[in-house]
C-alpha cells in the first residue's frame, strides 16, 4: 500500500488542449466533424456570436459576411509540377517499355528539388517486391542517365556536386567550362570552402580563369527542382487565425476562421429535459445514448468558445505589451516579451499560452506574421549579454533594453558595408558594435550572424 498525488486531465481538458493547437483550417475540420458525427449538435442559422470589448482595445469574436471581400482565400495558381514535367518529357522519348517504365519509378521518387536521393539498387528491389517487375542495375542505370537529360538540367543528381556537374555538362563547351569541371572533379572541398588560391595552386590555374570558372559555377542552380510548382496538396497556404487592423490609432483584433454559431438540436434538448423530469424514463436502458450524444455537444460549445476566448485574450496581451509597433509597424520598436509574459497578464498557464501562439498567425495591414514574430530575447545595454527576456535593471531606462532584431539589423548593416575582400571576423564585428554603443559579447554576435543567415567571414569572402 502506498499513498501519491497524481494529476489528471478530464477529458474537456483534454478536448480544449487539442483545439487550442489546431490552426483554422484545422478547427473548421474539426467542427465539420463534430457536426458529422454528432447528432445532438447543429448549426443555429438565427443566433450570431456576439462581441465582446477590451479595454482600449476593440475586438469582435467574428468578421462580418461583408469583411470577406478584404481577404483573399482563393487557392493559389498552380503551375505545372516537377513531377508532371518530367512525366510529359518522358513521353516525349522513345523507349523500351522496361526503360520508360522504370524511369516513370524513379521520377517518382526525385523529391521537389530535384535530387534523387535513395540508390538504384534500392529502387530495383522496390519495383520487385511492389509491382513485381525484375529490372536490372544497367536497365535503371540506363533510364536514370535518359531522366539526367531532361529540363531542369541537373534533375537525378544524387547530391550537390553531382547536380553542378550534370548542369555544366549541358553548358557550350569552353574553356572556362572545363575549367569549371576541373574544379567540381577535383577541387570540390575547396570550392566550398572559397579557398580560390588553393584551386589555382593545385590545378596550376591562374587567378583570372580560378575566378571566371567559379563565376560559371555561381550562375548554376542548386535546386533545380524548387524553381517547378507543387501539388496543390503540398502547396503551404497559410490561412491566418487572427486579424489585426489599426485605424485613427484604434487597434481591432477578431479571430479569422469562420466559424458557425453551434447550438444544442431541439429534440434532443426536449428528451433530455424530459428524461430528468421522469426518473423512471431516465433509468431505462438504451437512453445513455440520448444523454451522451447530449453532453458532448454541449461539452464541445462550451469548450469551442473557450478557445476563442483564449485566443484573443493571448493576442489581446501581445498587442498591449507591443502596441508601439502596431501602431508605428517598426520592427525595431518591438519590446522584449516571452510566454512568461503573456501567462502574466492573461492568467493562463505557460502551456496554455505556448499552445495558443505555436503554428498560429495573425494578419495585419502589412502582411502575415506568425504569433511567435512578436516575441523576442532581449539584449542588455548594461552588461551587454544576450539575456532571455530578463526585466530590465535598477536604473536601466526603456531604451537600454533592446531586442535581439535590432542585434541582428546592426549586424547586418556592418555585413553589408564590409569589403568583401576582406570580410569582418565575428571579433571585428564585436568591436565595431562596441563603436556604434552596443556592448554585446562575441558569443552574441556568433549566435545572431548565424540566425540572420549571414555565413562565417571566409564564406562571404570574393574574389
Amino acid at each position: 500500500m502506498e499513498q501519491k498525488t497524481v494529476m489528471r486531465l478530464s477529458m474537456q481538458q483534454l478536448r480544449f488542449t487539442k483545439l487550442l493547437e489546431y490552426t483554422a483550417p484545422e478547427l473548421e475540420e474539426a467542427i465539420d466533424r463534430e457536426l458529422e458525427e454528432n447528432p445532438a449538435l447543429e448549426i443555429d442559422e438565427d443566433q450570431p456570436m456576439g462581441e465582446e470589448e477590451a479595454p482600449r482595445i476593440r475586438f469582435s469574436q467574428t468578421r462580418n459576411q461583408g469583411d470577406d471581400q478584404n481577404y483573399d482565400f482563393s487557392p493559389p495558381d498552380v503551375g505545372e509540377s516537377l513531377l508532371e514535367a518530367l512525366l510529359r518529357q518522358l513521353s516525349e522519348r522513345t523507349m523500351p517499355d522496361l526503360t520508360r517504365t522504370t524511369a516513370r519509378y524513379i521520377i517518382g521518387n526525385i523529391d521537389t528539388n530535384g535530387y534523387l536521393r535513395r540508390p538504384l539498387a534500392g529502387i530495383v528491389n522496390d519495383m520487385a517486391f511492389g509491382p513485381g517487375i525484375d529490372v536490372d542495375i544497367p536497365t535503371a542505370q540506363k533510364a536514370l542517365d535518359i531522366i539526367r537529360d531532361f529540363e531542369p538540367y541537373g534533375v537525378g543528381a544524387s547530391d550537390l556536386r553531382e547536380c553542378l556537374r550534370l548542369q555544366l555538362l549541358h553548358k557550350p563547351k569552353t574553356q572556362t567550362r572545363e575549367d569549371a569541371l576541373n574544379i567540381i572533379d577535383n577541387q570540390f572541398e575547396a570550392f566550398t570552402m572559397k579557398h580560390s588560391p588553393k584551386i589555382a595552386s593545385a590545378l596550376k590555374l591562374s587567378p583570372e580563369r580560378v575566378k571566371e570558372a567559379i563565376d560559371l559555377i555561381r550562375t548554376l542552380n542548386p535546386k533545380p527542382g524548387a524553381s517547378f510548382a507543387s501539388s496543390m496538396d503540398n502547396s503551404n497556404v497559410i490561412v491566418p487565425d487572427l486579424n489585426v487592423s489599426v485605424e485613427d490609432g484604434e487597434i481591432s483584433i477578431s479571430t479569422n476562421n469562420r466559424i458557425p454559431e453551434l447550438t444544442i438540436d431541439r429534440t434532443f434538448s426536449e428528451a433530455v429535459a424530459e428524461l430528468n423530469a421522469n426518473a423512471k424514463k431516465r433509468a431505462k436502458k438504451g437512453n445513455e445514448f440520448i444523454f451522451n450524444r447530449y453532453n458532448d455537444a454541449r461539452d464541445f460549445i462550451r469548450i469551442l468558445k473557450q478557445r476563442q476566448e483564449t485566443l484573443i485574450n493571448v493576442m489581446t496581451a501581445i498587442v498591449e505589451i507591443q502596441k508601439d509597433y502596431f501602431l508605428t509597424q517598426d520592427i525595431y520598436r518591438l519590446k522584449p516579451m516571452m510566454i512568461k509574459d503573456i501567462s502574466a497578464k492573461t492568467g493562463y498557464d505557460l502551456s496554455v499560452v505556448s499552445r495558443a501562439t505555436t503554428n498560429k498567425h495573425v494578419n495585419t495591414p502589412w502582411g502575415i506574421f506568425p504569433l511567435r514574430f512578436f516575441f523576442s530575447d532581449s539584449i542588455g545595454g548594461s552588461g551587454g549579454k544576450a539575456s532571455q527576456g530578463e526585466e530590465k535593471g535598477e536604473g536601466e531606462s526603456e531604451t537600454d533594453v533592446l531586442t535581439n532584431r535590432k542585434i541582428e539589423a546592426e549586424i547586418k548593416k556592418i555585413v553589408d558595408s564590409e569589403d568583401k575582400r576582406r570580410p569582418l571576423s565575428d571579433e571585428k564585428i564585436k568591436t565595431e558594435m562596441e563603436r556604434r554603443g552596443y556592448d554585446v559579447s562575441r558569443r552574441t554576435i556568433a549566435k545572431y550572424r548565424d540566425r540572420t543567415g549571414i555565413p562565417v567571414a571566409r564564406l562571404r569572402k570574393e574574389l
